[in-house]
């Protein structure tokens, strides 16, 4: 998903303007490779699931179709094990109330007792484990399922409700199961794609240096992100063998690194290469391209350069030649691993235990430890029970969706719920006028089922069209389709009543309030810690790929940290979220903007050296540097690795290298540091 993104080579303030404007919407909304792919296959989910539900008459077609939302990712293997998954776990789950439903069904105070206790058990598991995905869903179905039995306080009747309840999510489990297997892209295609993809920018850089550079920095953040788990999954589906997967891996790494050698190029006067080398490489790079995204991947490339062409550049263009030349004759070719000096027991002891502890389970590390994973599970859960002996007690059954929104809105940090707070209420204005609309002057001329079918499937292709785009608005793409679910499907058959889309609005209105009065003023979480967080684990990682130590392919490597430097940035930009009583200062968030900044600056150059120099001493040494200037930095391993080397025949092309760094960081302007960094105001006066 591309969003602009600053060039690295000068200060990053990655929070952005207020608001993207009408022109930053229109763009947010432009087309992305597979987005069209990704929003048809849910729209068709959504649509086979209506017809399902009609057909049968099951109730509460509306989550049904919505549920859709939230079970597809981008290649077939992810969406189906997670549908898989999900249906197991939901089946759990309705045979855990059903349960709890024979001790507490003539209870209606155990009843409200139990939606409690197992909501904040869930949600609980949703912040400290790995159910986080679905995990809040569970929790809502689990209330709903409860919530339903208090209609129906017969055992007969209950049953069926709680079969209901089943039915409600499993229609749309085999749904989308069905839909993905027969539209969805293999991981492995999708891989090529996106790794072809890369090689074009790259080329489109070389030959009209700085005109793609938006699209190219933004491939670099998060495009190439993806891939290595599409290759673990085309591993796991048996689409490629296992020496195509190594290939395939190492394939990734050039990509990288031909796209951060390609960004040098195009962004220092330095580095910019003549037009007939930029034009020869671009064509090889073309060439390649095209065996990718045909299923192969290109292997014995001839070299596109005779070493006489790159023999007079100036140092720092001859650099970036050498790089593009060796990652496309190597493309393929897994590289030899580095061997390290040995490190002290100490030492060795220490970044073995950091290994094991980052590998985990399927609870996280500081489970119950962590106050935080507890506060969650109950703010979120007081939301939820206020809101349902709200509408319980006006006997306002209308508004239910109240008690459901408050588990789809919640979020772990204040920041992060008040943005998607605010993307979710513009999404449900929108989702409420369309859906009116359609109640108004589409239902009344449907004859057929085919036709609320094709109404429901154009309401779920323009919801999924923003759901499926940038994280800056994909929230208020699901809640388009929520109000607009709730507002058009009343039942088995098209409805009619304006009423029912008022109260289902004005439920979804009410639990986003309840969520963000509870999580503005109950144990607020700044999203401060997180960033600090975040910025020391990113020095940590770019010392340990300097090392040279690692199984995987440095350049895999390094398109993991460079969208963790994304992610960094749009933590920041989060920020200006927060209520004034825990929203960071503004010197603080300039010192962490700061900070990105150089890890941005420093960042091409030194992926460059750690693929063709791992180990380099001089490297480690001006990543240490870049990272003390930042207050919030920790100290770096004093005993990292690094790797022994003798003469060196191309000393020229990692002192460019090097002296641009020293260059980039000068540039940087240090922040100005306060008198005492340990009592510093980190939070804005309350």
């Amino acid at each position: 998903m591309a969003r602009p993104a600053a060039e690295p080579a000068a200060p990053v303030d990655p929070a952005g303007p207020a608001g993207p404007g009408a022109a930053g919407i229109l763009r947010l909304l432009g087309p992305l490779p597979g987005r069209l792919e990704l929003t048809t296959r849910v729209a068709a989910a959504a649509a086979l699931t209506v017809l399902v539900t009609s057909l049968y008459g099951t109730p509460e077609a509306a989550i049904s179709a919505y549920l859709v939302f939230f079970l597809n990712r981008a290649d077939r293997t992810s969406s189906v094990v997670m549908s898989i998954g999900a249906l197991v776990l939901i089946s759990l789950v309705i045979g855990l109330v059903l349960l709890v439903a024979m001790a507490s069904i003539d209870w209606p105070l155990w009843r409200v007792m139990w939606m409690t206790v197992l909501s904040a058990g869930l949600l609980f598991l949703t912040s400290a484990s790995k159910l986080r995905p679905v995990g809040a869903i569970l929790a809502m179905i689990v209330g709903f399922g409860l919530d339903q039995l208090g209609l129906a306080p017969v055992g007969e009747a209950a049953t069926r409700a709680l079969l209901y309840a089943w039915l409600m999510v499993a229609i749309p489990i085999g749904a989308n199961v069905a839909i993905n297997l027969l539209m969805a892209p293999s991981p492995r295609r999708l891989a090529g794609r996106r790794l072809a993809a890369g090689l074009r920018l790259a080329a489109d850089e070389l030959r009209a240096p700085a005109s793609t550079a938006p699209a190219l920095q933004a491939c670099l953040r998060e495009g190439l992100e993806p891939v290595a788990g599409w290759l673990k999954l085309a591993r796991l589906e048996g689409s490629v063998t296992p020496a195509d997967a190594a290939a395939l891996h190492q394939v990734l790494a050039s990509t990288t690194t031909i796209l951060l050698a390609a960004q040098l190029a195009g962004r220092e006067p330095a580095a910019r290469l003549p037009a007939a080398i930029a034009a020869a490489l671009a064509d090889s790079l073309e060439a390649m391209a095209a065996m990718l995204h045909a299923g192969g991947y290109p292997v014995e490339i001839e070299p596109p350069l005779a070493p006489a062409a790159v023999a007079g550049l100036p140092p720092l263009a001859r650099a970036v030649a050498v790089e593009l030349q060796q990652a496309m004759v190597g493309f393929a070719a897994p590289a030899p691993m580095p061997v390290p000096v040995p490190t002290t027991a100490a030492e060795g002891g220490s970044k073995a235990g950091a290994g094991s502890a980052r590998k985990g389970g399927f609870l996280l590390p500081d489970a119950f430890t962590n106050p935080v994973h507890v506060r969650y599970a109950l703010k979120t859960t007081a939301a939820a029970m206020f809101c349902y002996l709200l509408y319980a007690q006006l006997d306002w059954p209308g508004i239910h969706t109240c008690f459901i929104t408050c588990y789809v809105v919640s979020l772990g940090t204040t920041a992060e719920t008040v943005e998607k707070l605010t993307l979710r209420i513009a999404g449900c204005a929108v989702g409420a006028v369309f859906g009116t609309a359609a109640l108004v002057f589409v239902t009344p001329a449907l004859t057929s089922i085919g036709g609320l079918i094709a109404l429901v499937f154009a309401g779920a292709w323009l919801s999924a069209w923003v759901a499926e785009g940038s994280p800056r608005i994909a929230y208020a793409g699901f809640q388009i389709a929520f109000a607009f679910f709730l507002c058009v499907l009343q039942g088995a058959a098209p409805g009619f009543d304006l009423t029912i889309a008022r109260d289902r609005v004005i439920g979804i209105l009410v639990g986003n309030l309840a969520v963000y009065l509870v999580f503005t003023r109950l144990w607020p979480v700044s999203i401060a810690a997180s960033i600090d967080a975040a910025l020391d684990e990113l020095w940590r990682q770019w010392e340990r790929l300097l090392g040279g130590a690692g199984p995987e392919p440095r350049g895999a490597v390094v398109a993991g940290l460079l969208a963790r430097q994304g992610q960094l940035g749009e933590h920041i930009a989060l920020a200006r979220y927060e209520p004034a009583g825990i929203r960071p200062a503004s010197a603080w968030l300039a010192e962490r903007r700061l900070a990105l900044a150089r890890a941005e600056a420093v960042a091409g150059p030194l992926a460059l050296l750690a693929v063709r120099w791992p180990g380099d001493a001089g490297a480690v040494e001006r990543l240490r540097r870049a990272a003390g200037h930042s207050r919030g930095a920790p100290p770096l391993e004093a005993g990292a690795t690094t790797m022994a080397s003798g003469a060196r025949s191309d000393d020229g092309l990692r002192a460019s290298l090097l002296a641009l760094i020293d260059q980039r960081l000068t540039a940087v302007a240090p922040a100005p540091a306060p008198d005492d960094p340990r009592e510093s105001p980190i939070h804005a006066p309350t």
